[in-house]
């Protein structure tokens, strides 16, 4: 069997956890704890290792989703993570401009480990004071939109939104691969 590795990254409450519970086919292990510090504030619990999920496609070909802790003191497993990654989500709440270095940052990490094909998807639009993708695009450092990994709106807790969602970056990793 055929198992491919998808990493869903990005900043604190940013959205990972739920993009994961949309679409696994088993029960989520996750590693959340309470959370104790700043990120209290956005919500009570926090990955601290990895969430793990499942999509199964028949009996030669398995998803493996695995969820990034957002906080950056977590980073090693991010790096574990992101080594055996086939590809990538980097996750931003696009109404929350004060994560935007935090998600470049994670961004920067993961590009200097991984040659993995990834998209940004765009979390929150629908929120008061969400940016466009166009300027997220260039607070992550693209300021050129050519040179910008597709950047996607997804509602993570609508299964639809996530399953478009994994389709546009196999899309993505297949043309690169033409390339």
């Amino acid at each position: 069997m055929e198992i491919m590795r998808l990493v869903v990254t990005g900043p604190v409450g940013a959205g990972k956890s739920t993009f994961i519970r949309s679409v696994s086919e088993i029960e989520v292990v996750d590693t959340d704890r309470r959370a104790t510090d700043e990120t209290s504030l956005l919500k009570t619990k926090t990955t601290v290792a990895f969430d793990f999920g499942r999509l199964q496609f028949g009996s030669e070909m398995a998803l493996h989703l695995y969820g990034t802790p957002g906080q950056s003191r977590f980073d090693f497993m991010w790096d574990i993570l992101i080594r055996k990654a086939h590809a990538y989500i980097l996750l931003v709440a696009a109404h929350r401009p004060g994560e935007f270095r935090a998600a470049r940052r994670i961004l920067t990490f993961m590009e200097q480990r991984s040659q993995a094909p990834m998209i940004i998807g765009l979390t929150h639009v629908d929120c008061p004071n969400a940016w466009e993708a166009a300027n997220i695009g260039l607070a992550l450092g693209y300021p050129n939109p050519f040179e910008c990994p597709p950047i996607v709106n997804v509602n993570p807790t609508q299964t639809t939104s996530v399953a478009q969602t994994i389709i546009k970056l196999i899309e993505h990793s297949s043309q690169e691969c033409l390339v």
